[in-house]
């Protein structure tokens, strides 16, 4: 079974959502903006995929915060996790636990390939 983490109301996770339920892939949801999400799953993130994938810097939410907000989370990577954890939204959609790591994001065909695995 597949972890996903993200936020119900999400282009990006409706896509994801659709695709597991189209190839029959059982998976959990974790609704990190209704349960929060923790410190110690934050840090495997960022050691497995890395700042630049996990911090979305596109959206609104990263947009809204001011300069000096955006250099502190930028700063280390425990400022980032704290940051993350006070604006949830600033995290990468969806993120899917797999039995071999993580995926960051929805891409059509990696999630078909996971039907095959």
């Amino acid at each position: 079974m597949f972890k996903i983490y993200g936020i119900k109301n999400c282009n990006s996770m409706k896509k994801a959502f659709d695709a597991l339920t189209a190839n029959g892939l059982a998976y959990e949801f974790h609704d990190y903006k209704k349960q929060g999400i923790d410190a110690d799953t934050l840090k495997t993130w960022l050691e497995a995929l890395g700042a630049d994938t996990v911090l979305n810097k596109k959206g609104t939410t990263w947009r809204k915060l001011t300069e000096a907000e955006q250099s502190y989370a930028l700063a280390n990577q425990e400022q980032l996790i704290e940051t993350l954890m006070a604006h949830s939204s600033l995290i990468k959609r969806p993120i899917l636990a797999t039995a071999t790591g993580y995926i960051a994001g929805f891409d059509e065909a990696t999630y078909l390939a996971l039907k095959q695995s």
